[in-house]
């Protein structure tokens, strides 16, 4: 039964009213509207709400007419995305007096407008850590910054004509490649200028955010909120420059605290705690095998007290590579705990093996001393 009542309407956040729609429809069009993006997307709804195509359709071509969604192509290969309520670009010179927080409180925050204190909260620091790289890392001359606002979600991104992010990183830290720059990245604490910067901008902007991507050079770099891995894709033109782009639900539960809570040990509040992405240590079809592998994927580790180390998406590692990190490194650092996940059992028999060896080893030790002592 339809009710009466005017409401806020819900996919034009607040930007209009709408009447006699059903509970149901209402949930069917909130339900599309977070899902804008998706490929199939009619077979989706249809699925979801136990439907036909036709009703789900009928929603789809709704929310179009509303301009609440975009309609991309044919009706056979036909996609949507959600039709931004707001855009606007900013352009700056890299000059003596720019700086993130003034840009911020002057241009970014006034156009965000009324969100959730905890989102915009997030959005100072994402947006100000990025736009605080490309003042003091980019070398370049300009800086872009491009908001865009749905009922749904806000995206930003900013942009600079510097000399390319993963380049730079590569170059300062002698790494083998852009691929390199990114595995430390992922890290965490990783800077080029540790007297005036913490390495904590990057790292956690990406974990705070719901999407995250950097183009730079021959590299794109993406990281979002629920999936399994990041994404590294390489190109074959590439730009100088870099390019970060973010995008956050306007009403997420996610805080800025319950981030950083999980990169810390305990009650210290500080950056102890990281996970390290085994797979980007990898390099085409090679294997993980070597010591001087596991080596690379050890770079800085020491720098956290905790450490994670995902396997996703490697399928196996050979025994002189689990020994370096589970064995030859932990001893040397027996203070820190370091502990594999997303492991298939391949690589956690390799692991508990090189464990079991090291027990072996120790106990026999720790038996000839006694014998020695009588």
């Amino acid at each position: 039964m339809s009710t009466n009542k005017a409401y806020k309407c819900f996919h034009c956040g607040g930007f209009g009213l709408t009447k006699n729609i059903r509970p149901r429809g209402e949930d069917i069009r909130a339900y599309i509207l977070r899902n804008a993006d998706k490929d199939g997307l009619a077979q989706k709804v249809a699925e979801h709400f136990s439907i036909t195509r036709q009703a789900a359709g009928r929603h789809l071509q709704k929310l179009t007419d509303e301009k609440a969604l975009v309609a991309v192509g044919n009706t056979r290969n036909r996609t949507y995305k959600l039709a931004a309520t707001a855009t606007k670009t900013f352009f700056y010179e890299i000059k003596e007096g720019l700086a993130e927080d003034v840009v911020w409180q002057n241009d970014i925050r006034p156009f965000l407008g009324d969100l959730p204190e905890t989102v915009l909260e997030m959005w100072q620091w994402s947006f100000t850590e990025m736009f605080n790289n490309a003042i003091d890392h980019s070398g370049g001359s300009y800086i872009f910054v491009r908001v865009s606002k749905t009922a749904i979600n806000t995206e930003i991104s900013v942009a600079d004509d510097g000399v390319g992010i993963f380049v730079k990183i590569q170059k300062a830290l002698n790494l083998m490649d852009e691929r390199h720059a990114i595995l430390e990245l992922s890290k965490g604490k990783l800077t080029t200028d540790s007297r005036h910067h913490s390495g904590w901008g990057i790292f956690f902007t990406s974990r705070m955010v719901d999407n995250f991507d950097i183009l730079s050079g021959g590299v794109y770099f993406s990281h979002v909120i629920g999936e399994e891995h990041d994404w590294i894709l390489e190109r074959s033109d590439a730009d100088s420059g870099t390019a970060v782009y973010l995008k956050i639900d306007n009403h997420t539960s996610r805080t800025r605290k319950k981030t950083l809570d999980k990169f810390s040990v305990g009650d210290s509040y500080g950056f102890d705690k990281t996970i390290v992405p085994v797979r980007l240590a990898k390099y085409g079809t090679d294997q993980l095998i070597s010591r001087s592998q596991a080596k690379r994927v050890l770079a800085r580790i020491e720098l956290f007290t905790q450490v994670l180390f995902d396997f996703t998406n490697v399928e196996m590692v050979g025994q002189a590579f689990a020994d370096q990190i589970f064995r030859v490194f932990q001893n040397e650092h027996p203070e820190m705990q370091l502990f594999p996940t997303h492991a298939n059992a391949e690589i956690r028999a390799v692991i508990n093996e090189v464990r079991r060896q090291d027990r072996q080893r120790n106990g026999e030790s720790a038996m000839l001393d006694a014998i020695e002592s009588v």
